[in-house]
């Protein structure tokens, strides 16, 4: 049976399973998809670890609680839009992950940062 290759569709001759029709072809198939896979996440990595730079500023290297304005994180450039994981404890309030650190909007206008055991 002639099958086409995946990446550069020519005809070609194999197993039943054989997608690629060289194995230069898989290689510079599995090549493309990490680079665009690496490029996305470069950027989205950038965003989280400039997140937790900001919010390990504010908090200072021993403090394991603080309460801010949130404009002090706005100063900052803090992305809301990203984070590691959310949380939402007993009480229905819901916290937002970045790394080792969870912080909480209020409806007063500030946010609470909370470092988490690691």
């Amino acid at each position: 049976m002639r099958k086409t290759c995946k990446l550069c569709k020519h005809p070609f001759a194999g197993r039943s399973d054989k997608v690629f029709c060289t194995v230069k072809c898989k290689s510079t198939y599995h090549q493309k998809l990490n680079i665009a896979t690496r490029n996305t996440t470069r950027n989205i990595d950038k965003i989280l670890h400039r997140n937790r730079s900001i919010l390990l500023e504010i908090m200072g290297k021993n403090a394991y609680q603080k309460k801010v304005p949130k404009f002090i994180l706005d100063k900052k450039k803090f992305n809301y839009s990203y984070c590691t994981g959310i949380h939402i404890n007993k009480h229905n309030k819901m916290y937002h992950n970045v790394y080792d650190f969870a912080w909480m909007d209020f409806s007063s206008g500030e946010v609470l940062i909370i470092r988490r055991n690691t």
